[in-house]
């Protein structure tokens, strides 16, 4: 076994330089900034310690280090996957309880365990049943969720709930209990935080800063948002006026833990842990292919199943939560220039000295202003420019995403995902099912047919090619019988009916009985059916089959093929190497030279 294939960090560690190393380091020290407040964020998001989202930024990211594939992906604790674990505990224990906290535990094993197996599965195609617009109607929806759900959190009110409608019912409720003190500082790091993202950059650029060091600072802006606003909650002893801080948080690295093992809570989050796992991988797997296409790297989707599952095992080990790579991190640290995944072990070793040493001055650190960096943060998941265009494009997609976006706000996260999920499915089989199919002729002086209704184009009154653009399988195959049946009650002196198969992959059993069918019918109305244009997998099924046999045509090579040896039957003639031997196939004669004297009638 080619341990490379399953420990990608052989394929970059032999050819690490000292340039990369410095690359990397400076990747690390900004992602590293940008990420102490965010894993104390996500971790009050999902309602759990803060120093656990600390925890779940150390192993989790050496792991993924050792078996990712993505050279700048960086992963950790996000909004998305902290209100599915939310939303996914809320009715296991109270959160924050040590029950709460072994609950994440469990959720991050299984979530590895299903990750890891569905990579040595091969089984990273199955998050192509999440269709993008469902993808971006869920991130939406739960943007709109999570910034609504921080809003109590500005007010100084107690409000709960996974859904918009108990977070609007329950904040309307407590709008005579806002806490001022609070609603400034946090109304204050949410503005400043705002003007920061919107403006910080364009401004230093503008007083001759260098575009490197104000991006920097502008990633920054968190680190002094916290600060500045425990330093103020310190010196003026706020806490003790009712503003909300984090306390105390214990210093050290993160504590080797052991998951429950208890049947009943295994089962009870299993389907929590599958979405998540499914919903985290989709969004990593997008934003690492979008990177490494950047430098014209690669990744490998079914490793990265291996590599998000290793890190979510080694976080359910070491007091973490569920981690799956997260947007913004993973472009801050393409932009800082990381080059291999060795930046995010450089980044878990900072997030562990600032778990030793920088607890302490933590211990003041506002809620208020964490649920500012989360809002901020989320805000730019809520795509609205996409459902316009969605809109635009597709009714049907649109239908998918507006459901998805709907039952997310009213219900939560996972009857949103499996809403989407299931409607894009139904929708997919109502498509297929009704398969595109166009009457085709000749376009005039060529080799090409187009369709009837669109072109001007030639047709014989005694022929009719019907093009079928679509695989045929179980839910079109009686479609395909009364489409064929109909074409031939309306064209009454149709004597030879021709499938242009070209975007024909996939023939099924149902759909093979469906031509036999076809075959039979036509035969009793006294018309012949052809096949054109068959692919040569499509083929290899197709020909030690009855249908084959009892075919009352021609399998032609082409629609031309077809055209010309059913309106010059003169020019037909039978290859010497059928590509179909139980059945009569014909073609032209400069198609098979050698075949020329074989003339055939037709």
């Amino acid at each position: 076994m080619n341990p490379k294939r399953y420990l990608p960090i052989f394929q970059w560690l032999p050819h690490y330089q000292r340039s990369t190393l410095t690359r990397d380091l400076l990747a690390a020290v900004i992602v590293t900034i940008m990420l102490i407040p965010q894993s104390l964020a996500y971790a009050m998001l999902a309602g759990l310690p803060a120093e656990v989202g600390l925890y779940a930024s150390v192993l989790p990211l050496v792991a993924y280090a050792i078996f990712g594939t993505s050279r700048t992906l960086a992963v950790g604790p996000v909004a998305v996957v902290s209100l599915m674990t939310a939303a996914a505990l809320g009715n296991i224990a109270t959160p924050g309880s040590a029950e709460y906290v072994g609950a994440a535990l469990v959720l991050a094993l299984l979530s590895g365990l299903i990750l890891t197996l569905m990579g040595l599965a091969r089984l990273g195609f199955l998050a192509n049943f999440l269709s993008h617009p469902v993808i971006s109607g869920f991130i939406t929806a739960s943007g709109l969720i999570i910034a609504a759900g921080q809003l109590r959190h500005l007010l100084g009110v107690e409000a709960s709930g996974h859904n918009m409608v108990a977070l609007v019912t329950g904040l309307w409720g407590q709008l005579g209990n806002i806490h001022l003190t609070t609603l400034l500082l946090g109304g204050g790091s949410l503005v400043f935080l705002y003007a920061a993202r919107r403006w910080l950059k364009k401004g230093l650029l503008n007083v001759g800063v260098a575009s490197g060091v104000a991006d920097m600072l502008t990633k920054a802006a968190p680190i002094v948002a916290v600060a500045a606003t425990t330093l103020i909650t310190w010196r003026l002893g706020l806490d003790q006026r009712g503003v909300d801080v984090v306390g105390d948080i214990p210093a050290g690295l993160p504590p080797i833990t052991l998951p429950g093992f208890e049947l009943g809570l295994w089962r009870d989050l299993l389907m929590a842990a599958v979405l998540i796992s499914i919903v985290g991988f989709v969004e990593s797997v997008s934003v690492g292919q979008t990177l490494a296409a950047k430098r014209r790297q690669r990744i490998d989707p079914n490793q990265e199943l291996i590599g998000l599952g290793s890190a979510n095992l080694a976080a359910s080990f070491s007091g973490g939560m569920p981690v799956t790579g997260g947007f913004s991190r993973s472009v801050v640290n393409f932009d800082a220039g990381a080059q291999t995944p060795a930046a995010g072990a450089f980044t878990a070793v900072g997030i562990g000295v600032a778990a030793l040493v920088l607890t302490p001055l933590i211990a003041y650190l506002p809620v208020a202003t964490l649920a500012a960096t989360i809002i901020i943060a989320v805000l730019s998941l809520v795509d609205c420019p996409a459902i316009v265009r969605t809109w635009r494009y597709s009714r049907s997609d649109f239908a998918a995403m507006l459901a998805t976006i709907i039952v997310t706000l009213a219900s939560g996260v996972e009857s949103g995902i499996l809403a989407g999920v299931g409607l894009s499915l139904a929708l997919h089989l109502y498509r297929t099912s009704r398969p595109h199919s166009a009457v085709i002729g000749r376009v005039p002086g060529s080799e090409h047919f187009r369709n009837v209704e669109r072109h001007q184009v030639e047709t014989a009154p005694h022929l009719c090619i019907l093009r079928v653009d679509e695989s045929l399988y179980f839910a079109n195959a009686r479609y395909l019988e009364d489409t064929v049946m109909d074409e031939v009650s309306r064209q009454p002196g149709v004597k030879h009916v021709v499938l242009a198969c070209q975007a024909v992959n996939v023939i099924d059993a149902s759909a093979l009985e469906s031509l036999e069918t076809i075959n039979q019918r036509l035969d009793d109305a006294g018309v012949v059916l052809h096949l054109a244009e068959v692919k040569g997998p499509v083929m290899d099924r197709l020909q030690d089959t009855t249908f084959c046999q009892e075919l009352t045509g021609f399998v032609h090579l082409s629609t031309f093929s077809a055209w010309v040896a059913l309106t010059q039957p003169s020019n037909a003639v039978y290859p010497e190497q059928s590509a179909c031997p139980n059945a009569r196939t014909l073609t032209l004669a400069h198609d098979f030279p050698e075949a020329a004297p074989k003339v055939a009638s037709a």
